[in-house]
């Protein structure tokens, strides 16, 4: 090995070690809504470190190919980031997640054909970890893809149930494994690709009978795969820091689907194995419930909250797709000149993904000493004079506590039915994304405030000033 060469080699490695701290930092920073900007940024130079330093140190390919997956990745990255709507971002999140396990498996594919073509022996863990990136990487695609669908409502929402779909999926298992068995014995490229086409099929009939109540739990483990499949393809080229930055995206989206399942009193099993969620045809059916409601105006809500001590808001999906955020932040600034404590109550799993609610606030400048999650703020209800609650259903309905029967029986949920006066913005009575009744609508303390979450705001902050 040459003088340049050996440096070239040493400065690789010092610039993975620096590449791998900014990583772990970043992921550290990301934490906190206060901190998440800042590692954000810090784990954005630590890609760009390790693209820089992988590139110096190999002789991947021109400097005219390379300038120009730059220049197009980074435009279409920033294009999508700075034009998707909060509401669509746990789309953007599943399409990303499937990029990376199929980027995963592309590259895969791109050495084992080199070695093919070099008539090298491949040994067998990288025959395995080859498998492995084909096999994580195409379900992370499809799989994907399929809850982008859901969540854009592409795809049916509702659980799509083969009948027998368990054997089918045992049989693309078995068939996995056997292929893999096959390629370790043969390594060919028809063994690779019979992995992944059924790896590619697993994907979509693992998610398809999966509900849409259930995506931010499905989204949180399709990151986690892209990561197991991006450190899977780091052991196939022998990259330190492809295989650092994959465990950590894998390690932290199986801790982040963890606390999903917790927050939702679900197992990982049960979510997988399908069948939860709203039936597309009973959508809105619950509106047809005939008990009686109290409905109040905009003026009556100001009321209410212009004469209360201390205020909880609790957003939902509602908020996000009224793009309700700045007009909230605007009426709990009117509410603490005169004096009322104001606070959020944030669910984990209020939105479709995991900190929705937290960075549709951030995005709004609301303080984040505000922003309280559900252990902390549960407590606090019974002493607060109102709740509002904006677009948030499933996240405050009493059933999860009281009714056995009901399949969100057991879900930890914010106790918003504690407080003293309950305000309910919402379009309509249809029930939430799980397609269960809200029995907090029929509460006597409960007052249902119809219409656009951000015109019924805005019409109560002028009631206010008014006061």
């Amino acid at each position: 090995m040459s003088t340049e060469a050996l440096f070239n080699l040493n400065a690789a490695g010092i610039a993975y070690i620096v590449s791998a701290i900014l990583f772990i930092l970043g992921l550290k920073r990301l934490g906190s809504p206060a901190t998440a900007r800042t590692g954000n940024r810090l784990s954005a130079l630590a890609m760009l470190l390790a693209v820089l330093a992988t590139v110096f140190s190999n002789d991947i390919a021109s400097w005219e190919w390379i300038l120009v997956g730059v220049i197009v990745g980074s435009g279409i990255g920033a294009y999508s980031a700075r034009k998707v709507q909060m509401t669509s971002m746990p789309q953007l999140v599943a399409i990303f997640n499937g990029l990376g396990g199929a980027t995963s498996a592309v590259v895969a594919a791109g050495e084992l054909i080199r070695l093919i073509d070099l008539e090298e022996l491949i040994p067998q863990d990288v025959s395995i970890t080859i498998m492995a990136s084909v096999i994580v990487g195409g379900a992370t695609l499809t799989g994907s893809l399929i809850a982008y669908g859901k969540l854009q409502g592409v795809v049916p929402t509702r659980p799509l149930l083969l009948p027998i779909r368990h054997v089918i999926n045992t049989v693309l298992l078995l068939g996995m494994i056997g292929s893999t068995a096959w390629f370790v014995i043969d390594p060919s490229i028809s063994a690779f690709l019979t992995a992944a086409i059924m790896a590619v099929a697993l994907g979509i009939l693992i998610v398809i009978p999966i509900g849409g109540a259930d995506m931010p739990v499905v989204i949180a483990l399709l990151n986690s795969y892209s990561g197991i499949a991006g450190a899977a393809t780091g052991f196939v080229l022998g990259n330190n820091i492809l295989i650092i930055a994959g465990s950590l995206v894998g390690a932290s989206g199986l801790i982040l689907t963890r606390i999903m399942t917790k927050a939702m009193n679900r197992s990982l099993v049960n979510v997988m194995l399908g069948g939860f969620g709203v039936d597309d045809s009973t959508m809105g059916a619950s509106g047809d419930d005939e008990r009686p409601v109290t409905s109040i105006l905009p003026e009556d809500a100001a009321l209410i909250l212009g004469y209360a001590q201390s205020v909880i808001f609790v957003p939902g999906y509602g908020l996000a797709v009224a793009q309700a955020q700045h007009q909230v932040r605007e009426l709990a600034d009117l509410l603490k000149i005169k004096g009322i404590t104001v606070k959020y109550a944030i669910h984990p799993v209020a939105g479709r993904m995991p900190g929705h609610m937290n960075v549709l606030l951030a995005e709004a400048n609301v303080p984040y000493d505000e922003l309280k999650d559900l252990d902390e703020i549960n407590g606090e209800f019974s002493s607060t004079d109102v709740a509002v609650v904006i677009g948030a259903n499933d996240v405050t309905n009493p059933s999860a506590r009281n009714d056995k029967s009901s399949p969100i029986y057991g879900m930890p949920i914010l106790n918003v039915d504690q407080a003293q006066s309950v305000i309910m913005m919402k379009r309509s009575m249809s029930s939430g994304f799980a397609g269960v009744q809200n029995e907090l609508f029929f509460l006597e303390k409960t007052q249902m405030l119809f219409g656009d979450a951000k015109n019924s705001v805005e019409k109560i902050v002028g009631e206010i000033k008014d006061l």
